[in-house]
């Protein structure tokens, strides 16, 4: 299954070419092997797109909701329509098996599906006043958007962004990553094909300092949003103070989940695993830092190890794989040297601890007994490495769950209904799952809290992102 993907810009609805441009080689992280050249924008581009993005607001913000709905329901069925070109490519560009590739350009499908429908229900509100006044209260987009977002779910998240926006009446200017742009351009063709006009939807590949310097600089610019890492987004708020533009940020994690002595374990273990390593670990609220209470601790590790030592690692197009490479080079040297500092205070490795063969590939690793002190309990290693440590009472485990300034997803396996009303309630972060890893849907707001961001998308919480609120007085 070859690559098929035809890597351009997407400037005021016009598909550019590399010609005159710089390139990036796209690799396979199976074996390292480049698969294709994606042209960078210049500054001239941005600025083209900046322009067309000003210019085409006005009408797409006034055109009727039911047509600018059914562009994106267009848009969703061809993606639909597109699944195993667009899930062929999302493999070999960014390593996840074939069928988590297929699930993720669904779930996609299902994002512009539902928001082409919830614009339609953001219906304002009218306040009490005496007779002959009237108050109302609506929400009006807020203007161009600029999105950056990551590999680790390169459709899914820019998706989550750009159907909520395009819904809400902004236009969008887009900026996936580098490692992963093949499945980026393949959903702005979707939206092209489905009739979005000239200029509201804009896909610019190129120099991560460049674009965002440039865009954000711009007054046209007047929301960003942002998935990826702590830093990089702190960095790109600072961007954004001189311009006062606003801001959402999803950044990242380091999931504590609690294990207590009440769960049924073998169907905990069941689920714990493959969540684990689902997309080698690289999901910002995979579960990492297992809390296992002592009285099932040993069975706990004991089962883990042994599930986890059956993952079949390998090249993600091959039915038989449960885990493929890593995304990039970057990611074994770094999740190398977290398992190696931890081996050196204490940890001890129960399963895998070793890079794979060829390619970016890494071991599906089991952790125990992973001291406080590690830097693995407290960096997020965005990899497939679980680690764990016992805990004996319920207020050590939440202060535990809390210690980190990371908050945005938390899990915990109980049967005692009032303990997990507590845990929803006592633990810091933006999303908590108690006997689920399911938090991610088109109906619900997904966002993190402290070092791990501000603001949700998903659900209405993800539509109101990109408006702003007017209030309107008449007497």
């Amino acid at each position: 299954m070859g690559y098929e993907t035809d890597l351009k810009l997407f400037i005021d609805g016009v598909w550019k070419t590399g010609e005159g441009r710089d390139a990036h080689t796209v690799v396979n992280p199976v074996n390292a092997s480049p698969i294709a050249e994606v042209p960078y924008a210049t500054k001239a581009d941005l600025e083209e797109a900046l322009e067309a993005s000003t210019r085409a607001w006005p009408e797409w913000r006034s055109m009727d909701v039911e047509k600018r709905a059914a562009i994106l329901h267009k848009a969703a069925a061809l993606l639909r329509e597109r699944v195993d070109l667009i899930a062929a490519t999302l493999t070999q560009e960014q390593g996840k098996i074939l069928a988590e590739a297929k699930s993720e350009v669904v779930a996609s499908a299902q994002l512009f599906d539902w928001y082409a429908e919830e614009a339609k229900r953001d219906y304002g509100r009218t306040l009490v006043r005496p007779a002959g006044q009237l108050s109302r209260v609506i929400r009006q987009p807020v203007g161009p958007v600029a999105t950056f977002t990551p590999w680790n779910f390169p459709l899914y998240l820019l998706a989550k962004k750009v159907s909520a926006a395009l819904a809400a009446g902004c236009t969008v200017i887009s900026r996936p990553p580098h490692e992963t742009p093949g499945v980026g351009t393949e959903m702005f063709r979707a939206l092209a094909d489905a009739g979005i006009p000239k200029g509201v939807a804009q896909l610019i590949h190129g120099d991560a300092a460049l674009v965002s310097e440039t865009l954000i600089a711009s007054r046209v610019i007047r929301k960003v949003s942002f998935t990826g890492s702590t830093n990089v987004g702190k960095h790109l708020m600072r961007l954004c103070a001189d311009s006062m533009t606003r801001v959402t940020m999803e950044l990242g994690g380091h999931a504590p989940v609690l294990i207590f002595d009440d769960c049924d374990l073998e169907k905990t273990l069941d689920m714990v695993v493959p969540q684990k390593f689902r997309n080698a670990g690289q999901v910002c609220v995979s579960p990492t830092r297992f809390y296992v209470q002592n009285g099932i601790y040993d069975a706990f590790v004991k089962g883990f190890a042994e599930r986890t030592q059956k993952v079949k690692i390998g090249n993600g197009l091959e039915a038989d794989t449960r885990m493929g490479p890593l995304a990039n080079s970057r990611r074994p040297d770094a999740i190398d040297a977290l398992v190696q500092d931890a081996k050196a205070k204490g940890a001890r490795v129960l399963a895998g601890g070793e890079r794979g063969e060829g390619g970016f590939f890494f071991q599906p690793t089991l952790l125990a007994d992973v001291p406080n002190e590690a830097n693995i309990m407290n960096d997020e290693p965005f990899g497939p490495v679980a680690v764990s440590r016992p805990f004996d009472t319920f207020e050590e485990v939440i202060e535990q769950a809390n210690r980190l300034p990371f908050g945005l997803a938390a899990f915990a396996f109980t049967e005692n209904g009032r303990r997990a009303n507590l845990i929803g309630d006592l633990v810091e972060s933006g999303m908590v799952g108690i006997n689920t890893f399911a938090l991610s849907s088109a109906d619900a707001p997904f966002g993190g809290v402290k070092d791990s961001g501000f603001g949700s998308e998903g659900g209405k919480e993800g539509l109101e992102s990109y408006q702003v609120v007017k209030a309107i007085h008449q007497a």
